[in-house]
């Protein structure tokens, strides 16, 4: 009873820890959601980062900085680009109200030089920092010839570097706006990307120099502490790259603190190397970095306010939540949670790609399966029936003159039968020689030599006939079990593969910036593809108590911003406590309603027609119908094998062309008895409405366009009829409100004295009154078993109707400037 005690108060305990951890992850997570809307979305972060670089200098009197940011910004986030501005003439204004100028100045005329010619999306990274150079330029030449009235060379040198560094940090700001407005975006961060966003960060702190608190750097305070970050986000070799790039952008600023740079390289190295340790083991890597290099550095003089630096800076780091650093180790190539990351993606990757070989896989099966059925099927049969044709040939040249042969045949049939048979086994078994107790047997047939001799010699022909249809059979066998060894690997290769994502950055950052414009507040954006008419994007936000905010809200904007009508293909909302999960996918244009009618030759039960209706994927639908050679079972087997391979070759993605001759290659190679089946196709483009006809020894097909009637028609050999067909294909441009009728010869022949059936069913379908689909196919079936009084071949007739697709909801504008963009 203590024991059972003890357990319960055990689980009770997790129970609690575990809602605590919940309690604090989402209190954690709406707290970041409100600094995000606060300091991103409202524009006051780049208030604060153009203050600082504002002030920022290199060498005491350039300032390079400036210019490029607010260039980036109004290049990315052109609605932002004020908040940036104010900032910046800020910031500058704290050192001297030149500066101040020379920044409104300079941005003044970038912007005209924008407006004038304003680059395409290609072109926009080359044309930007060409635009910076010049208004830079010009504008630091005109103030310093105002104020000076000369220009010495050194001046001129000097407006030269300030306007090519100022033309180099462009380039690298461009990179980094984007991760300031798209932080939540799982992505992987180049080197490249991960030095720009350092060189970022390293000059706005460099608008702290001067900054100071009881003679503790600010500047010294929050590189050493950006450092710590990098050092346990990412590990020791980011850590001291991060440390290397912003110790040398300091001592640019002030050579008095290039000895900064060695010490951050040290404490990036070491905390990375500690990392294993979280935070002490990385703040310990600072304290020994900050020891080592101070006595070698400056002697003992400042090493007490070197340590007191480093300790604020431990202090600001251990008060960093650990969200925030897992959110960074989540962009960093080798991290744990960088990993875990890409593990969502190449889940969804892996699936797509499994499934698309695992169709390919029951397509081998599908033909495996038709050479093991139809062996199944004639063993049944074959014994039997080819020692009828056996004993036929022999009777026809012995028993067919003889006076005898009634009595023989049709008096003792079974016995005249049997005795045929044994003597035929006799023969065989005994190298063409006969008892003496057969002869006296036979003594009554004055013909029995002859009979001896043509079943010899039959014989012959009959046995080199068994052993070639052995051949084939085990031919057969063969090829089945390599069909289905290649099934078996590729479904083995299907669990395996994997997939190399296509990077699609800048549109999912357009799409989250556009969609949270509109003041829905989304987590992540993933794209997944972007082709007209298969488009994938996976969007995860905030659950809202179903308000359905993704069908109403989010598709009606994707559709704007990508110029097709998008819709949500899936929706999950059980995954994750608090947050919804939702795919959204390209729709079609069209749309198609179907309608069927059947019936059986006589009433009967099992028809030789077969018709299948299926989608193939990728805003494809095809409707087809066959007619087995005949009536009855093995007719059907044949029509319904004939459409099973054809959909599974289809849906495969094979063309339809190359999958009707596959067919034909497979029927015509596995039997040899003469039983063909017709092919009646369509295959329906459901973005353009466009049609592709095959027919394969099938009847006209007919389009009601309004008062108007179409026949589609082609002539083509049966399937399985020849090793090798050319399949002729027709193409037909349908419209909205369409009729698309396909019947089998049962139904366009089943008229009775009709002269001109194609002529006849055309008025009939002319005369309808309904444009309803399986109303249509009810009315066909039943008019033409009414002319002809009864139902003398299997009747099959197919209709579909051509709609235009209609969205729920209708597109929601956005900026214009976000769909030029894609």
């Amino acid at each position: 009873m203590a024991r059972l005690e003890h357990n319960t108060m055990n689980s009770m305990a997790d129970i609690n820890l575990s809602y605590n951890e919940d309690y604090a992850k989402k209190w954690i997570g709406g707290l970041f959601r409100k600094l995000d809307t606060f300091f991103i979305q409202r524009g006051v972060i780049l208030v604060l980062i153009g203050f600082l670089l504002g002030r920022a200098l290199i060498l005491s009197q350039l300032a390079p900085f400036a210019i490029p940011f607010f260039a980036s910004v109004y290049l990315l986030q052109k609605n932002k680009a004020p908040y940036a501005l104010v900032g910046l003439i800020a910031g500058a204004a704290t050192l001297h109200v030149t500066n101040a100028a020379i920044i409104f100045a300079a941005s003044i005329i970038f912007m005209m030089l924008y407006k004038i010619r304003e680059p395409s999306i290609a072109q926009q990274y080359k044309i930007v920092p060409a635009y910076v150079f010049l208004s830079f330029g010009l504008t630091s030449f005109a103030m310093h010839y105002l104020v000076e009235r000369k220009l010495l060379l050194y001046d001129g040198l000097m407006m030269g570097v300030e306007a090519g560094l100022a033309f180099i940090l462009t380039l690298i700001f461009l990179q980094c706006i984007p991760l300031i407005f798209a932080p939540k975006r799982s992505r992987t961060l180049r080197t490249e990307e991960v030095v720009s966003l350092t060189i970022l960060i390293a000059s706005i702190l460099t608008g702290t120099i001067g900054w100071s608190l009881y003679d503790l750097s600010f500047e010294h305070i929050l590189s050493r502490y950006l450092v710590l970050i990098f050092a346990l986000s990412a590990g020791a070799a980011i850590g001291s790259t991060v440390g290397v790039v912003t110790g040398l952008i300091f001592s640019l600023a002030s050579v008095a603190t290039l000895f900064q740079m060695s010490l951050l390289a040290f404490a990036g190295l070491l905390g990375g190397l500690l990392k294993e340790g979280r935070k002490i083991g990385t703040a310990a890597g600072l304290l020994v970095a900050t020891v080592l290099i101070g006595l070698y550095g400056e002697g003992t003089a400042n090493l007490s306010i070197a340590m007191y630096e480093s300790l604020v800076a431990i202090g600001l780091f251990l008060l960093t939540p650990a969200v925030l650093l897992e959110k960074i180790s989540k962009f960093i190539p080798g991290t744990t949670e960088f990993s875990n990351e890409q593990q969502k993606y190449m889940r969804k990757v892996r699936d797509v790609t499994s499934h698309r070989v695992a169709q390919f896989s029951n397509v081998f099966k599908a033909l495996s399966d038709s050479f093991t059925q139809i062996d199944e099927w004639n063993k049944e049969v074959d014994e039997e029936k080819e020692f009828d044709y056996f004993l036929s040939n022999i009777t026809g040249k012995t028993c067919q003159s003889c006076h005898k042969k009634d009595r023989c045949w049709v008096q003792n049939f079974h016995t005249t039968y049997e005795g045929m048979k044994e003597l035929a086994a006799e023969l065989s078994y005994n190298d063409r020689v006969v008892s003496t107790q057969t002869e006296r047997e036979w003594k009554y047939c004055h013909r029995f030599p002859r009979v001896v001799d043509a079943i010899s010699q039959e014989l012959t022909f009959y046995q080199a006939d068994q052993k070639l249809k052995k051949q084939v059979k085990e031919s057969r066998k063969l090829v089945a079990e390599q069909l289905r060894g290649v099934s078996e690997v590729m479904d083995e290769f299907a669990k395996e593969i994997q997939k190399e994502r296509k990077n699609h950055h800048m549109q999912e950052e357009q799409i989250l910036e556009a969609i949270t414009d509109f003041g829905l507040q989304l987590h992540s954006v993933e794209i997944y593809n972007l082709e007209k008419g298969s488009i994938d994007i996976d969007i995860s936000l905030p659950y809202f108590k179903g308000g359905g905010e993704c069908e109403k809200l989010i598709a009606p904007m994707l559709s704007d911003i990508l110029g097709e009508t998008i819709v949500v293909a899936l929706e999950d909302i059980e995954s994750q406590p608090g947050m919804c999960f939702a795919n959204f996918r390209s729709t079609q244009k069209f749309v198609v309603t179907t309608g069927v009618a059947h019936a059986a030759k006589g009433g009967g039960l099992i028809s030789g027609d077969s018709y299948s209706l299926m989608e193939l994927g990728a805003g494809k639908y095809a409707m087809a119908i066959s007619d087995g050679m005949g009536n009855g079972e093995r007719a059907k087997m044949e029509s319904s094998e004939t459409l099973e391979l054809l959909q599974k070759i289809l849906l495969s993605g094979i063309d339809e062309k190359v999958a009707i001759k596959s067919i034909n290659s497979i029927l015509s190679l596995r039997t040899t008895d003469e039983i063909f089946s017709t092919l009646d196709l369509a295959l329906i483009d459901l973005h353009d409405a466009k049609a592709k006809f095959l027919k394969v020894c099938s009847t006209p097909s007919f389009i009601k366009r309004g008062d108007r009637v179409f026949k589609i028609e082609s002539s083509n050999l049966p399937i399985g009829f020849l090793d090798g067909v050319d399949v002729e294909v027709v193409s037909e441009q349908l419209k909205a409100e369409d009729l698309l009728i396909m019947m089998s010869d049962g139904i366009l022949e089943g008229a009775k004295n009709v002269e001109n059936v194609e002529f006849w069913m055309k008025r009939k379908i002319k005369d309808l009154k309904t444009d309803k689909p399986q109303e249509v196919a009810d009315l066909i079936l039943e008019e033409v078993i009414r002319t002809r009084g009864d139902i003398s071949d299997d009747m099959t007739v197919v209709v579909a109707k051509i709609k235009h697709n209609t969205p729920r909801w209708s597109a929601i504008p956005v900026s214009s400037f976000r769909k030029k963009a894609q």
